[in-house]
Protein backbone atom coordinates (compact mmCIF):
# COMPACT_ATOMS: atom_id res chain seq x y z
CA UNK A 1 0.00 0.00 0.00
CA UNK A 2 2.60 2.59 0.94
CA UNK A 3 5.91 3.44 -1.42
CA UNK A 4 9.07 2.43 -0.62
CA UNK A 5 11.58 4.93 0.47
CA UNK A 6 13.83 3.29 -2.03
CA UNK A 7 10.91 4.11 -5.23
CA UNK A 8 10.37 7.63 -4.02
CA UNK A 9 14.16 8.73 -3.76
CA UNK A 10 14.86 7.04 -7.50
CA UNK A 11 11.77 9.47 -8.76
CA UNK A 12 12.91 12.68 -7.89
CA UNK A 13 16.68 12.51 -8.51
CA UNK A 14 15.99 12.58 -12.34
CA UNK A 15 12.87 14.71 -12.15
CA UNK A 16 15.33 17.85 -11.50
CA UNK A 17 17.14 17.54 -14.20
CA UNK A 18 14.51 16.64 -16.98
CA UNK A 19 13.19 19.72 -15.02
CA UNK A 20 15.23 22.48 -17.08
CA UNK A 21 15.34 20.47 -20.19
CA UNK A 22 12.15 22.16 -21.70
CA UNK A 23 13.48 25.69 -20.70
CA UNK A 24 16.75 24.99 -22.45
CA UNK A 25 14.45 24.18 -25.32
CA UNK A 26 12.24 26.99 -24.95
CA UNK A 27 15.53 29.34 -25.08
CA UNK A 28 17.36 26.95 -28.21
CA UNK A 29 13.56 27.45 -30.36
CA UNK A 30 13.39 31.42 -29.16
CA UNK A 31 17.17 32.10 -30.23
CA UNK A 32 16.82 30.78 -33.79
CA UNK A 33 13.49 32.13 -34.14
CA UNK A 34 13.85 35.38 -33.24
CA UNK A 35 17.16 36.63 -31.54
CA UNK A 36 19.47 35.22 -34.62
CA UNK A 37 17.23 36.92 -37.61
CA UNK A 38 17.43 40.15 -35.78
CA UNK A 39 20.92 40.17 -35.29
CA UNK A 40 21.30 39.04 -39.28
CA UNK A 41 18.94 42.21 -39.67
CA UNK A 42 20.74 44.71 -37.71
CA UNK A 43 23.95 43.47 -39.35
CA UNK A 44 22.84 44.15 -42.83
CA UNK A 45 21.27 47.52 -42.12
CA UNK A 46 25.05 48.67 -40.86
CA UNK A 47 26.43 47.34 -43.72
CA UNK A 48 24.28 49.15 -46.09
CA UNK A 49 24.34 52.26 -44.17
CA UNK A 50 28.52 51.98 -44.02
CA UNK A 51 28.68 51.72 -47.93
CA UNK A 52 26.15 54.79 -48.17
CA UNK A 53 28.19 57.34 -51.10
CA UNK A 54 27.70 60.44 -53.02
CA UNK A 55 24.50 60.46 -55.55
CA UNK A 56 22.69 56.89 -54.09
CA UNK A 57 18.93 57.48 -53.83
CA UNK A 58 17.65 56.67 -50.33
CA UNK A 59 14.53 56.87 -47.84
CA UNK A 60 14.79 57.58 -44.74
CA UNK A 61 12.95 56.22 -41.46
CA UNK A 62 10.91 59.19 -41.30
CA UNK A 63 9.51 58.85 -45.17
CA UNK A 64 11.87 61.34 -47.14
CA UNK A 65 13.33 60.15 -49.94
CA UNK A 66 16.13 62.21 -51.53
CA UNK A 67 19.46 61.98 -53.03
CA UNK A 68 22.89 61.95 -50.83
CA UNK A 69 25.10 65.06 -51.34
CA UNK A 70 27.38 64.71 -48.88
CA UNK A 71 28.24 61.75 -46.70
CA UNK A 72 30.07 63.50 -43.51
CA UNK A 73 32.37 61.83 -40.81
CA UNK A 74 30.46 62.08 -38.04
CA UNK A 75 27.78 60.03 -38.93
CA UNK A 76 25.78 62.75 -40.85
CA UNK A 77 24.67 62.66 -44.25
CA UNK A 78 23.74 65.41 -46.34
CA UNK A 79 20.49 64.56 -48.23
CA UNK A 80 18.61 66.63 -51.22
CA UNK A 81 15.37 65.99 -51.12
CA UNK A 82 13.94 68.56 -53.83
CA UNK A 83 15.77 70.51 -56.11
CA UNK A 84 17.81 73.18 -53.53
CA UNK A 85 16.34 71.50 -50.94
CA UNK A 86 19.14 69.78 -48.55
CA UNK A 87 18.76 68.29 -45.27
CA UNK A 88 21.00 67.08 -42.77
CA UNK A 89 19.91 63.67 -40.95
CA UNK A 90 21.81 61.07 -38.86
CA UNK A 91 23.65 58.02 -41.06
CA UNK A 92 21.60 55.09 -39.02
CA UNK A 93 17.93 56.46 -40.25
CA UNK A 94 18.32 55.57 -43.83
CA UNK A 95 15.72 53.06 -44.11
CA UNK A 96 16.74 51.62 -47.45
CA UNK A 97 18.65 52.39 -50.85
CA UNK A 98 16.41 52.95 -53.86
CA UNK A 99 19.47 53.17 -56.44
CA UNK A 100 22.76 52.60 -55.77
CA UNK A 101 25.56 54.74 -57.82
CA UNK A 102 28.49 53.32 -59.58
CA UNK A 103 31.91 53.71 -57.95
CA UNK A 104 34.12 56.51 -59.16
CA UNK A 105 36.74 55.64 -61.40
Amino acid sequence: MFVSPAYAQAAGGASGITSFIPLILIFAIMYFLMIRPQQKKVKQHRAMVEALRKGDRVVTAGGLMGKVTKVGSDNEVEVEIATGVKVKVVQHTIQTVINKTDPAK
